[in-house]
């Protein structure tokens, strides 16, 4: 029992990050489903830098703007950027399928169930892993993504983190990164930054998560009552047995 308890209190601990994504696993995103503030920087965050080439079509403004405790003339001004787009419309791009072929070989995926898919985890990781690549047409890799296609949208306000390769059993590997051209943000504020983006897009892939997570507490609460009835009931038929 004991045993059991330690393993599940290791697991609940979330991992803590203090640079740039790990080369080998996952750095953890510590989402909260509860935390509008969080959830209002990241919609404005997802707006201004993921919108312009992905999309997120399964989600309408309207439906962000009830959720996250936000007026439609709040999204309008601060998540809409697309002219003839209103709040009850869904979350489209500006860059059409054929010009992101032609730009970047590859039409930008849509973004609305990326967090649901490979887990927020994997967002943020993705998010934190672009490192200097002069061998690639754009000049970056990813440490998610092999050979990315994708541009380093938010070099602006990380910087470019300098690969570190060392000689391991006689052949060179990424075995860390070093941060030689610093953004606008310092790196906490940059883990900050796309930790609400990552929270955001978690929430788009789960809309009612936070209302499930709030549900079941009621739902736990009301088995446990039901356990006490359950058992008085027992000893009450069973009493004569007895």
């Amino acid at each position: 029992m004991k045993t059991f308890l330690m393993i599940l209190i290791l697991a609940l601990v979330p991992a803590l990050s203090a640079g740039a994504a790990p080369v080998n696993g996952k750095m953890s995103a510590d989402v909260d489903p509860h935390d509008k503030e969080s959830l209002q920087r990241g919609a404005q965050a997802f707006a201004n830098y993921c919108m312009a080439c992905h999309q997120a079509e399964l989600m309408r403004y309207n439906r962000v703007a009830r959720d996250l405790g936000l007026s439609d003339e709040d999204v309008e001004e601060f998540l809409i950027f697309m002219p003839g787009v209103q709040a009850v419309d869904v979350m489209r791009n500006a860059m059409t399928s054929e010009d992101a072929e032609d730009w970047f070989g590859v039409a930008a995926p849509d973004l609305t169930m990326t967090a649901r898919r490979h887990g927020p985890d994997w967002v943020y990781t993705f998010l934190n892993g672009f490192y200097r690549d002069e061998g690639r047409p754009l000049g970056v890799n990813n440490t998610v993504i092999s050979n990315v296609s994708m541009p380093h949208v938010l070099q602006e306000l990380q910087g470019l983190p300098d690969p570190v390769r060392e000689e391991v059993n006689g052949e060179e590997r990424l075995v860390g990164f070093e941060l030689n051209e610093a953004g606008m943000m310092s790196p906490a504020e940059y883990r900050r930054f796309t930790r609400d983006i990552t929270n955001f897009m978690d929430y788009m892939a789960e809309p009612v998560k936070a209302e499930r997570q709030r549900l079941g507490v009621y739902v736990l609460i009301f088995l446990f009552i039901l356990l006490g009835i359950t058992y008085l009931l027992k000893k009450e038929y069973w009493k004569d047995v007895h």
